[in-house]
């Protein structure tokens, strides 16, 4: 988190247009429902806006949706969002849509999946919580689990189990990593 923190806001813009013109080589199936993440700049995160954007162009009828997490039970929904959905910021400092319409787990074709790092073999650090792994154990064998990063994987991380769900990419300004 500190490394990513130490990135410099220039870094951070080209890193971001990067990744993109990276995702922008790959050769997806059609995609009818997306589930996103909305980047916390105080986090630093690659930002996704763009991404989407290009899947909406690539997929006319695309809907996305975005998380909204209950930090009682440590789980999370996809909530759908469009253009008119209002987006809110909760008190962890995640921002989330105000919308009631929960995307079926099941329908969802591609998950862009948040994280700290990730290892050689698709395995993802996130913020500790499991939200993104008990969540994508609701999804198909066949979701689409693409993750981004601003640096390379580790070799491996040591404390992964059982319950880890891999990613299936994981994007960073130069390559593209598949698992």
């Amino acid at each position: 988190m500190q490394k990513r923190k130490s990135i410099s806001d220039k870094d951070k813009l080209v890193w971001d247009d990067l990744i993109l013109i990276q995702f922008q080589k790959m050769i997806l199936p059609p995609v009818s429902l997306a589930f996103s993440y909305i980047e916390m700049p105080h986090q630093k995160e690659v930002k996704t806006e763009s991404i989407i954007s290009f899947l909406e162009f690539k997929n006319p009828d695309l809907r996305v949706a975005y998380p909204v997490c209950n930090f009682q039970t440590w789980t999370m929904d996809a909530v759908i969002a469009d253009e008119n959905t209002l987006f809110v910021e909760n008190r962890f400092g995640t921002i989330e849509p105000d919308s009631d319409e929960r995307a079926n787990p099941k329908e969802i074709d591609l998950v862009i999946v948040p994280l700290l790092c990730f290892d050689l073999m698709g395995y993802r650090v996130g913020y500790g919580k499991g939200f993104y792994d008990k969540y994508l154990r609701e999804t198909n064998s066949d979701t689409l689990k693409i993750g981004l990063s601003y640096f390379a994987p580790i070799e491996k991380i040591l404390d992964s189990d059982e319950f880890d769900i891999p990613l299936d990419y994981c994007i960073t300004p130069g390559n593209i990593y598949e698992f």
